[in-house]
């Protein structure tokens, strides 16, 4: 695409958003593939090098880093409007589609018609993870170094379960030193609007000085952070006046609270925490049901961590007293959600403009570019999990000292899975198929297959 970029109006990146929403399978390595080829590949509303620098950011935050990335972007083209629209359509159709889901389990348990389609639809997703990992891969290494980084950083979370954090740290320390010991693996970020990559609507804006919501300012952060704390936290509070402290729907939106702070390292560590929680701790759901919810998550659009709304709608629907069902259901799920979203915001209008203050300094942009490196690996341990969890029916882990491995077992190879995954990888890479229409066929010919099969 060449020439001047054209303007984009609200009203136009509204309904853009709202498509990405519905088609962001895949978890984060999935969608965060799905915006840069809409966003920076094919629409040119942003550049390859904002794009990576906003996403090192939010990979740094606790909470959906794909989610956020969609926020930071939206904020970037319309303020804070434009921010609160892109993060809110990004949940909104998977929280649709994750209530409806948790009725259902509710009220008939595992429904063969929904089973079906899901079983397809994640051979499908896998595919897309393949395509997300390529796809970062080839932008974000491009020296040696930073493909070290990235195989370091899948061997440490893939074979000794290294937390993300100390990843993100010791990247971000070695992206630091290298810039000044191998400065070619960290070269200077290019200036807005010098042409390096293309005619891009931000960085163009950005270059004529048209977008002064990008400013920090100690004024903006204050408000920012008082609005933002008191509507997290005023659902909560309203809740607990209501039902009391001790009510179940009120642990939750106290328990995902905390889990909206304290959780980084991807969407797995996050699903590990949950787990751990609402099983072990708090025994609200069965081990059996959490993996299911889990199932579902990975099959529906949106954030992975929209699991929670899953296990609050479950653990109200089943434990919470002076309610209907469906009722506490209903309102535990949405208190669940809002707990574990709103603080996606705050981080984003609090911290972007000061992110894009420093996009220039040098050492700062080899740290987040060594975090992008380190991300690759992140994802590429994503893909394998799923992979292992789409083409066998049982995977057991596995360990020897600090060695801990999720070992497939032989046995419960699933052909199916495996025949859908390839069809999906032949229409992702070969025929060039559009996502939505990959995830549909795939979806229905799992269905026919499943049901078939009795």
């Amino acid at each position: 695409m060449s020439g001047a970029p054209q303007p984009v109006g609200l009203a136009e990146a509204t309904r853009f958003w709202a498509r990405i929403g519905w088609l962001s399978f895949g978890g984060p390595a999935g969608q965060i593939a799905l915006m840069h080829r809409e966003i920076v590949e094919q629409r040119r509303w942003i550049s390859e090098s904002r794009f990576l620098h906003a996403l090192n950011y939010c990979m740094l935050l606790p909470g959906p880093e794909a989610q956020q990335l969609a926020v930071y972007i939206g904020w970037l083209m319309h303020r804070t409007a434009g921010g609160l629209i892109a993060g809110l359509l990004f949940v909104l159709p998977g929280c649709l589609v994750m209530l409806a889901l948790s009725l259902l389990y509710a009220t008939l348990g595992q429904v063969p018609l929904v089973a079906a389609l899901l079983f397809g639809l994640k051979a499908a997703v896998l595919a897309i993870v393949v395509e997300a990992v390529l796809r970062v891969a080839r932008r974000a290494l491009r020296h040696s170094l930073t493909i070290g980084i990235a195989v370091a950083a899948f061997v440490a979370i893939f074979a000794f379960g290294v937390p993300f954090p100390l990843i993100v740290l010791g990247a971000a320390l070695l992206g630091a030193l290298g810039r000044h010991l191998v400065p070619r693996a960290f070269p200077a970020p290019a200036a807005d609007g010098d042409g390096s990559d293309g005619a891009c609507l931000v960085d163009s804006l950005l270059a004529r000085g048209q977008l002064a919501h990008t400013r920090p300012s100690l004024r903006r952060a204050a408000t920012v952070t008082v609005v933002a704390v008191a509507l997290w936290f005023a659902p909560l509070i309203l809740i607990a006046a209501w039902l009391g402290s001790d009510a179940v729907i009120t642990q939750q939106g106290v328990l995902f609270s905390q889990t909206a702070m304290v959780t980084f390292g991807g969407a797995y560590a996050v699903l590990a925490y949950v787990a751990q929680r609402v099983v072990e701790d708090f025994r609200w759901l069965t081990p059996g049901q959490m993996l299911d919810g889990l199932g579902l998550a990975e099959t529906t659009p949106g954030p992975l961590i929209l699991v929670v709304q899953f296990v609050a709608f479950q653990a109200a629907y089943q434990h919470q007293a002076g309610l209907a069902p469906w009722v506490a259901g209903v309102v535990g799920s949405l208190l669940a959600t809002w707990v574990t979203f709103a603080p996606c915001f705050l981080w984003i209008f609090l911290g972007a403009p000061y992110v894009e203050a420093l996009r220039h300094n040098r050492t700062l942009h080899a740290a987040l570019s060594a975090i992008t490196a380190a991300v690759v690996g992140v994802i590429a341990n994503l893909g394998v999990w799923f992979a292992l969890h789409t083409l066998f029916r049982e995977v057991r882990p596995w360990s020897s000292g600090w060695l801990r491995l999720d070992v497939p077992i032989a046995a419960t190879f699933d052909p199916a899975a495996a025949a859908l995954a390839a069809f999906a990888a032949m229409t992702t890479f070969s025929l060039k198929w559009s996502m939505g229409r990959t995830l549909l066929s795939t979806a229905l010919l799992g269905a026919a297959w499943t049901l078939l099969r009795g």
